[in-house]
């Protein structure tokens, strides 16, 4: 009667150890709840857990013998540095191991006596149990199957013991049936993970790959879609660490942070659907070339009509005998070559933009299409048309209006495409995240105009991420990275003017996120001393 409640409370054990191994989804830790499991419901004083490699080698993944303390594997940090056992060998199998031959013939081993068993070599074994003072003496080893019967470990038992007395024993056909049906679990919840994991890679390609096709679409935004995640991460880090103003109660888990840095991956998603042309107009005249070279062409027709026409009246002028006329026609001339040389080059710096374009020149470049101009058809023509000097006047970089316009639409792709996903419950977040990192706290922002309040943390940390990355990038067409006082400036005065969330903001410097972010990714040049009590905006005392 007694033998028969010990066997029902294993049978219990046995169920609880099966509902944990199938809500653990730490790889480490399922392993060690394998073995510690077995271990427990046979008594054994040792085991060892093997997971079956790719190149027919058996793994040692979990060692445990509790009457040496020995402990290594899973998640006690202690590396096994033993090598791995090989199924074959000289494509011989390789039937003297005990734990290969159970691999190989996909059935339990039970051995009372590895020192009085016969078939298997046990050498190794002798040798340890002479170095170390122990006896090893009954095994019960397992095969690991999963459901197409494919080997993915072995569970191997060492020295048995009485509940009493804890004299070592064999392994008796209760132990090895509860072995094997917990290793039948095993192998389940080892195949889960395993699909999931492999899920998991598949998932994180697929969103690396979409990134590195933006980057890869544009020389001048290469690496973007790879560094904000790095700086989200950074701040997601150090605002779930602190407790300054609302982010006292902030705290990501693993699970949402995992969901951040997808987001982040994804956040610039929509920018396949952008022009080219739109994205790498590195000049204000670029189109599928840069117009400027058609400028550049008329600003020397024009030098050549002045020129002709100078020497045709020098001609005049002196087959007239007026040497003084002729004489101040080619000063004239003179002065009319350098004022288009002058213009010329005026055009040609207009044209790489830059941070600001005054009024007054923005006016040079209308007077300077006025210019008197015949084209090669022999008809007057604007020296400049009405479309170039819409571009050449752009206040800010390189990009009109309407493109800027076409740029910004990657929000709405964004959120669209995110949207059409079926992401799992925690992914769920990802749209929303991604998708709203170009609003601000006041509605100013695009595509939907959002304040604060609709707007989760975590698509705030993205819209600092995003901001900065921007501002330090060395390969944007139009400017060059910004040195990190410059930077955090221009960030203060976003946080000033509430389009950048205000604790996000005093945590990405009190906690040095940017320093740290710039050591990694920036330029050394543009890593300057920083006073933060210059950053506009920044609460020195907080």
């Amino acid at each position: 009667m007694q033998a028969q409640d010990d066997f029902l409370k294993r049978i219990e054990k046995l169920n609880e150890i099966g509902i944990a191994l199938s809500s653990e989804k730490d790889t480490n830790r399922l392993l060690e709840t394998i073995l510690l499991g077995a271990k427990e419901l046979t008594n054994a004083d040792a085991g060892t857990l093997y997971s079956a490699t790719e190149d027919g080698q058996l793994k040692f993944e979990i060692i445990r013998t509790d009457s040496l303390g020995i402990a290594m594997g899973g998640t006690t940090g202690v590396p096994i540095n033993f090598p791995t056992l090989p199924l074959y060998k000289n494509d011989q199998p390789n039937l003297q191991m005990i734990a290969a031959y159970a691999a190989i013939k996909g059935e339990t081993v039970n051995v009372p006596d590895a020192y009085e068993a016969e078939g298997f070599d046990f050498s190794g074994t002798r040798a340890f149990d002479q170095k170390t003072g122990y006896r090893s003496q009954s095994f019960l080893t397992v095969p690991l199957k999963n459901h197409e019967n494919d080997l993915i470990g072995v569970l191997q038992l060492i020295n048995a013991k009485n509940l009493g007395d804890n004299q070592i024993r064999a392994f008796t056909i209760e132990d090895q049936q509860l072995a094997e049906s917990l290793a039948s679990q095993a192998a389940i919840a080892l195949t889960n993970q395993r699909l999931i994991n492999d899920l998991k890679k598949l998932f994180e390609a697929f969103i690396q790959a979409i990134a590195n096709a933006i980057d890869d679409k544009s020389p001048y935004t290469g690496g973007h879609c790879h560094r904000v995640p790095v700086l989200a991460e950074m701040l997601a880090d150090a605002a779930s660490r602190s407790d300054y103003g609302e982010l006292a109660a902030f705290k990501l888990t693993e699970e949402q942070m995992y969901e951040l840095k997808i987001a982040a991956w994804l956040h610039d998603c929509g920018k396949v659907t952008t022009p080219t042309e739109v994205v790498d107009k590195a000049t204000k005249l670029e189109t599928i070339f840069d117009r400027v070279h058609l400028v550049d062409h008329r600003f020397e027709v024009l030098k050549r009509d002045a020129k002709i026409a100078m020497l045709e009246a020098k001609l005049a002028a002196m087959q007239g005998g007026d040497a003084e006329h002729a004489a101040q026609l080619e000063a004239e001339y003179n002065d009319k070559i350098a004022q288009l040389d002058d213009d010329r080059e005026f055009i040609r710096t207009a044209n790489i933009g830059g941070e600001f374009m005054s009024d007054e020149h923005q006016e040079r470049v209308r007077a300077i299409a006025k210019h008197a101009y015949v084209n090669e058809q022999g008809e007057d023509a604007p020296f400049l048309s009405d479309d170039e000097v819409y571009n050449l006047n752009i206040a800010r970089g390189t990009i009109t209006k309407e493109e800027r316009e076409i740029i910004n639409h990657h929000v709405v792709a964004t959120i669209k495409m995110l949207s059409a996903i079926p992401f799992p419950n925690h992914l769920k977040c990802v749209p929303e995240i991604a998708g709203n990192h170009h609003e601000t706290l006041i509605g100013t922002g695009y595509p939907n105009g959002l304040t604060k309040d609709q707007m989760s943390v975590q698509a705030r940390i993205m819209a600092i991420a995003d901001v900065f990355e921007a501002l330090t990038a060395r390969d944007r067409p139009y400017k060059e990275g910004k040195t990190l006082s410059q930077a955090l400036k221009i960030l203060g005065f976003m946080k000033k003017d509430q389009h950048v969330d205000a604790d996000l903001f005093q945590v990405f410097i009190d906690d040095k996120v940017f320093l740290r972010y710039a050591e990694e990714y920036l330029d050394p040049k543009q890593i300057d001393d920083v006073d933060p009590a210059k950053i506009p905006g920044y609460d020195v005392g907080a």
